[in-house]
Order: C-alpha cells, then structure tokens, then sequence
C-alpha cells in the first residue's frame, strides 16, 4: 500500500510523516492553552468573590496553573535569552572537584537539596501570619513575586555564581561592584546572614523542646543520610533511584518509629530541654560544615525533600478530596488600617516583609552563591534547579496560607494575637477575640486544645502551632477523621522541625564560606575553600556566633535572638536587595543591558518595601511599628516605675529598652550598608553603559567539559562564553 493511502493516524503512520509531526505539534498548544484557561477561571473565582465563602480548591488550581506557565515559559526565556548556559563548558564541580566542596552531582540530588537548604521557616510561617489581611494579597505576592523575583533571583545568582568557581554572593559583590561596595556587602551580608542562622535555630529549638518523637525522628535522619551517602558515593555509585528508595523506607520508619518512642520508657532520653538542643544543634552545624558534602549534607537534604514535598502533596491532596472553605475574608480591614493583632503596619509594605520565604528571600541568594554552584554538573541544570526549586517552596507557601485561612477566625486570632491583649484564660481570650469582631467560645476554645492533646492554644504566635492545628484539621478530614488530630498535630509539629533544621546545616556551611572569603581578603589561604585549616576555624566561628545568640535567647526570652528577630523580615529582604544588584550590575558590565530589567525590575521593588519598612521602622511614632517609639514609651513607663508587657519587672523593662535602641541602630546601619552597595553598583551600571569593556567582569576562564552531556531536550548549547 503506498503511503499516501495509509490512514491519517494509527501505528501505520510514518514517524516523518507531516501528519504525524503537525499531531504532535499541536498538543503542546492544546495543553498549555487549556491549562492556561483553568488557571485564568481560578483567578477569576477568586477575584471575583465577594462576601461568599469559596473553595480552597481554586487557590491550588491558579498557584499551580500560573506555576507551570511561568517555568514553561518565563524560566526558559531567562535560560535562553538572558543566561545563555553552555553544556561544553566545564562547571566549577568538574574542574574543581575536591571530595569536601566541590563535587558533581546527580541533578535529582541535588534538586533536593537546594530545596531542603532554602524551604526554612519563612515557606511556613510568614504566609501563616499574613493571613490577617485575608488570603488575596498574600496569595497574589506569593504567585507573582516567586515568578517575576524570587525564582528569578535564585536562577541567577546560582549561574553567575556557578561561573565564578561558587564565589559567595558578598565577594561577587566585591569582585564585581568594587571595594566600597563590596565591603559593605561583605559586612551587610555576613551579619544578616548570623541573624538568619539563629532565628532558623531558635524556630528548630522551640519546636523539638520536649519533644520524644520530633527529637527521635529529626535525629534518625543524620544516620540515614550518612548510610545514603557512602551507598551513593561508595557501595553502589550513581544508584539514585535505589538509594532513593532505601532512604524513603528508612525515614518512614524513622517517623513511625518516632510515635512509638514518644509512647514508651525511652520517651525521656529523647526529651531534651531548649539548652540541650542548643548545643546539639550547634555540634550538628559545625559537623555538617566541615564534613564532605556528599557524605551528610546532600543526601540529608535530598532526604529531607522526601519528606517536605510528601507532606505538602498530601495536604493538597487533602485539599483537593476535602475541599474546605477559605473562612477569613479575601482582604481583610487589617489591611489597610495597619492595626492588626499579629503584627502592625499596613499591607504595604509589611505584607511583603511578613511573607519572604515563598515569595521572594534574599537568603537563597546564599544558598544559591553557597553550596549549590559547586555541586552543579551542568550549566543547563541550572534553570531546574534554581528556578523549579524555588517554584516548588512558594507552593509550600501556599499550602500554608491555606491551612490558615480555612482555620475559623476566631480560633486564629485567639492564636496568634499577643498574649497581653488575650490574657491566660478561655475566657479572656475569647472576650479579646469579640473586641477584635470575631466569635470563640471558651469552650470551644477548651475543645481545640484538647483535640491535640496540648494544655492550651492561647496566644501560640509564631505562626508554627497556627500551621500545625491548620494541617491537622486538613488531614483528619480526609485521613483517620476527629479521632486523629492529634497525630497529625503532631506530626505537622515534628515536620515543620525538619524543615527548619535543614535550613540551618546548609546556611552554616554557607555562612563559611562566605568567612572564608571575607578572611581571604586579608590572608589568601583561608580563602581556599580545600584549606582544612581554615575550614575548621571558619566553621567554628560561625557556629559559635549564631550559637551565642540562640543559646542566649533559648535561656532567656527577651535576650539573644530573641532581641535580633524584629530585624528577620526587612534583614532578609535587604540581602534580597544586595543579591539583585549585583545581578544586575554584572548583566549590564558583560554585554546584557537590553536583559537587566529581567533583575532590574525586582531589585526596584524590593528597594521599595525595605526601605519604606527601614523607615518607618526607625521615625514611626506608633510604639507598635517603629523602634526608637517604642524604646521612648519603655523609657518613659520606666521613669514611672511602670511595668509593660512583655516585661515581667522592671529588669525586663530596662532589656525592652536596650533591644529596641539595639534593633534601630541596626536597622539603620543595614540600610546605609545596602545604599552603599546600590548606590557603588549604579554608578559601576553608568560607567559600562557609557564605556562598554571598560569594566570587566570576573568570570572564571572557559574550560572544555568531559562529562558526558546530559539529556535536556528544550535547553540550548548556546556556546556563550561571555
């Protein structure tokens, strides 16, 4: 039979046959526009209500929708267009592969754990506490920010990191903006950077704190990643796949495992107390810092994903099966009059400092100039990597606003606003949650508490016991039913631990190498990051300051970091700023002016909400918002022989007064560090702009690679070698 006579489809067809090419064509167009459609319907439901309670099912649909255009389309424009990633070229993994830090990496692995050392607390928390202006804006940064920034940001930096050996994002900034400008990165960046670490840890302390079974679980994870790396590295090289799944069975276990110890004689041997966790935790980081990073630190991540991605499916699906409504409204009055009980300040600009992580975090600029470009095997990886990773944590996000706004506002509110406006009873609580124009029983208050089996859920705030008592409503809707609460509870408690934890050994073995290349400066051995002498020391140094600060806050409340975390949100933010800039910067001076605003564009938004938030942070006169207000309002209650919560004496009255003069000071001193590296980055922007090659970029010499070329059918050998 000729060909022309064979039938339009079926298995007679020819490969090469037009038909056949012009049908395969055509269902990329049919999937992408049907899933642009769904996300577009979701959107307009979610736009368009009004008044009515809507299903939470519409909040996937568009975060998910929007997801995967935007790593459809927009990733692979910033690949193709703006990064030009190059296969042939050797990454800083092949040509300096030392066993310690540098190291090729299968990219699944390494997926993982990029993904486990930027989802800290930020992805879980800061959603949780923005659901007081009601469930759109929060939604709305979260989808566009992590799309049009933060996932932009990560991208980016790791590539241009990636292209200058794994240089950290402070000596980018030095090596490219200049020695004023890079100096204040230098010193903005490694400060904010010790806050960071220690907020994450007292997160980490306060959640396994009597604990058995989040302890025994969170623990069981450091044999298992250590066996995962020698069979991975050692026994069975390149079996990911196989030793995937061992790790998945064994941390299974380790989490059943972790139930039965809670239940039984050795529940005290892993109850630790805040101290004892502080100096556990410490000991880990600085384990984890110096040892190879395919012996514990990778496989604890890529570990660690399992875990993290898991449970957030699972709530989706828990989402999708029990489809419960959004109960708060979709912008709430906290939100234009800035008088809200979690926190103060108006929509713009705390809403985008409250919801970071998820959005848009200048601490996966130091991941992403950290430990992932020196585990990178090829350039094309990057997109999935820096890109999808980050797509992945705002989803993360998004289950947790979720799990906030379908939680009753009444119970919300009685659990995250202070505790000098609730008081210590049911009652109080619920009387203070009328004032607000909300409705709790005490009793029903008094059955919440039971159903997860804790004393009490009055003024839990901090966003994590909010988190928790949401996803355990989502599951035992679905799964075991009210009977269940409390193990889910639990289980989100112990969860959001693991999450935590991996933040900090990553961010500690960051946080050295970013040392080390502050001290390089000064004596060039330590800068080299092989240098085991200097590996250790940095190391150490690292974790004793933010092991400091965390030991002091975990024994005192209102000392240590407990006096630095007002600073987490706009600290965070303003690192964000200093990454973008140099982004941009390095765009402009190596030919890709016509690209900036792919970076540019964030950097002046960010440069906007921090340092509106700096502002009002230090000249506000609400005692709620700005610093040296409240420090005037402490100091002049102190003259009276007043006491004001949160202060017990006049001890603590004297400490509220110094932690707010420390917190202004600092502010201030961060934003003229980051106006010095803006201001030091546009004028180097205007001298290549005028004078192109006059000012050379520092990217590493082009080296031929020898590792076989991995399949990615839609990334390009663009060949640039710019």
């Amino acid at each position: 039979m000729p060909a022309s006579a064979l039938p339009e489809s079926g298995p007679g067809v020819p490969e090469s046959s037009p038909e056949r090419q012009e049908k395969f064509r055509k269902r990329p167009i049919l999937l992408w526009t049907a899933v642009s459609l769904l996300g577009a319907v979701a959107w307009g439901v979610l736009a368009l209500a009004r008044g009515e309670r809507i299903s939470a099912v519409w909040l996937v649909i568009a975060a998910l929708g929007s997801y995967a255009i935007a790593y459809r389309f927009y990733s692979r424009f910033i690949a193709r267009r703006v990064l030009q990633p190059d296969d042939r070229r050797a990454t800083p993994a092949e040509r300096l592969e030392d066993g310690v830090d540098y190291h090729p990496t299968d990219r699944r692995v390494l997926l993982g754990h990029h993904f486990a050392a930027i989802a800290g607390a930020g992805p879980l928390v800061g959603p949780v506490l923005a659901a007081q202006m009601g469930y759109l804006p929060g939604t709305l940064w979260i989808v566009a920010g992590v799309i049009f920034a933060g996932a932009v940001q990560d991208m980016v930096v790791l590539f241009l990191s990636m292209r200058r050996d794994g240089t950290s994002l402070g000596q980018m900034a030095r090596d490219e903006i200049g020695r004023a400008g890079g100096a204040a990165a230098l010193i903005a960046v490694f400060a904010i950077m010790i806050i960071l670490l220690g907020v994450l840890a007292l997160v980490v302390v306060n959640a396994l704190a009597h604990s058995p079974w989040g302890t025994f679980s969170v623990a069981m994870t450091i044999p298992i990643a250590l066996f995962m790396g020698f069979w991975l590295h050692v026994i069975r090289p390149g079996r990911v796949v196989e030793t995937s799944l061992i790790g998945v069975v064994l941390l299974l276990l380790a989490i059943v495992g972790g139930s039965w110890i809670q239940e039984s004689s050795l529940a005290s041997a892993f109850t630790l107390s805040p101290t004892t966790l502080v100096f556990c935790l410490v000991g880990y980081g600085f384990v984890a810092s110096v040892l190879p990073v395919w012996m514990l630190l990778a496989p604890r991540d890529y570990l660690s994903t399992f875990m993290k991605i898991g449970t957030i499916a699972l709530l989706a699906v828990g989402v999708v099966v029990a489809a419960p409504v959004l109960r708060t409204d979709a912008v709430s009055d906290f939100a234009s009059s800035g008088a809200g009980p979690v926190f103060a300040g108006a929509l713009f600009p705390f809403l985008f400092i409250t919801i970071a992580c998820g959005a848009l975090s200048g601490f996966h600029a130091l991941v992403s100039s950290g430990t992932t470009p020196k585990l990178i095997r090829k350039e094309s990886q990057v997109r999935m990597i820096g890109y999808g990773a980050m797509l992945m944590e705002s989803f993360v996000a998004i289950m947790a606003l979720i799990a906030a706004a379908t939680l009753e506002p009444g119970l919300y509110y009685a659990m995250n606003a202070p505790a000098a406006l609730l008081g210590t009873t049911a009652e109080s609580a619920s009387h203070a949650v009328a004032g607000l124009g909300f409705t709790i029983t005490p009793d029903q208050l008094t059955q919440a508490a039971k159903a997860v089996e804790e004393q009490t859920l009055i003024a839990r705030s901090g966003g994590a016991p909010t988190l928790a008592v949401g996803m355990s409503e989502i599951f035992s809707g679905v799964f075991g039913g009210a009977g269940m609460k409390a193990f889910w509870y639990h289980f989100a408690i112990m969860f959001e631990a693991l999450f935590i934890l991996t933040t900090v050994d990553a961010g500690t073995r960051v946080g050295r190498f970013m040392l080390q290349d502050m001290l390089g400066n000064v004596w060039k051995p330590v800068g080299r990051v092989n240098w085991k002498p200097g590996i250790w020391v940095c190391s150490a140094l690292v974790v004793a300051a933010w092991g400091y600060f965390l030991y002091t806050g975990a024994t005192d409340p209102l000392g240590g970091i407990n006096q630095l975390f007002p600073l987490f949100g706009i600290a965070n933010q303003l690192l964000a700023a200093i990454a973008l800039a140099v982004c941009t910067t390095i765009l402009i001076k190596s030919g890709r002016l016509r690209w900036a605003w792919v970076t540019g564009v964030p950097l002046a938004w960010v440069v906007a909400i921090t340092f509106t938030a700096g502002w009002q942070k230090i000249f506000s006169a609400d005692p709620k918002i700005g610093f040296f207000a409240q420090r005037a309002r402490y100091a002049d209650a102190l003259d009276a022989g007043q006491v004001l919560p949160p202060a017990k004496n006049l001890g603590d009255m004297h400490t509220v007064v110094t932690n707010s003069t420390v917190d202004g000071v600092l502010i201030a001193l961060f934003l003229l560090l980051v106006a010095v590296v803006i201001g030091n980055a546009a004028v180097v922007c205007v001298r290549a702009i005028r004078a192109p090659g006059s000012t050379p970029v520092t990217e590493a010499p082009y080296v031929e690679s020898r590792l076989d070329v991995p399949d990615v059918p839609d990334e390009p050998l663009a060949g640039a070698r710019t």
